[in-house]
């Protein structure tokens, strides 16, 4: 079991890099079987995905199942040994590594991808040619929140206008891979 999960990460970077073309080191990975549980983030599905049916293909006779419970309930799943992977749109908190630990769950996490910011601008604004690293801080920072409402308190010379904000918050995406021994 333990080579499969093995092949699943070796399978994620050969995804992410230039592919395999050896093929003896094919014919040894047609030969698996077994299965590979993930779950955890709905932010991280989509990529978990893409891999997985790549790997179904490479190799059909291992079982690749993907839930989706919330980077939470994948942490829970995951410090109970229920899931092989747990998707994570964060990084562990404290009190689920005391578990992971108190469950002797290894683990080792993968970043596979970084959420962007994309700053939209109205073509009717007339106002706004440029926004500073500092501003964007102030806008959005949690401190912000209910308390930075008009655009006037960002600069003083822009207008007394509603602020309105449209995001998700700040994710960091990865896979928490479990090295375990099944």
């Amino acid at each position: 079991m333990k080579t499969i999960k093995l092949l699943f990460l070796l399978l994620i970077a050969l995804t992410i890099g230039c592919g395999n073309n050896s093929s003896t080191q094919t014919d040894k990975v047609n030969q698996l079987s077994g299965s590979i549980s993930i779950d955890g983030s709905s932010t991280v599905y989509p990529i978990s995905e893409a891999i997985a049916e790549e790997y179904r293909i490479e190799q059909p006779n291992v079982m690749v199942t993907i839930g989706l419970s919330g980077t939470g309930g994948g942490f829970k799943k995951f410090s109970r040994n229920e899931i092989d992977i747990n998707n994570a749109s964060r990084t562990i908190k404290p009190l689920e590594d005391s578990i992971c630990n108190a469950s002797r769950v290894k683990y080792h996490p993968i970043e596979v991808a970084y959420d962007g910011i994309v700053v939209v601008v109205h073509p009717e604004n007339s106002w706004a040619n440029d926004m500073t690293v500092d501003e964007l801080k102030k806008l959005w920072e949690p401190a912000a929140q209910n308390k930075i409402t008009k655009w006037n308190q960002i600069r003083p010379e822009w207008p007394n206008e509603d602020i309105h904000l449209f995001g998700a918050g700040l994710k960091v995406v990865l896979m928490i891979i479990s090295l375990k021994q099944s």
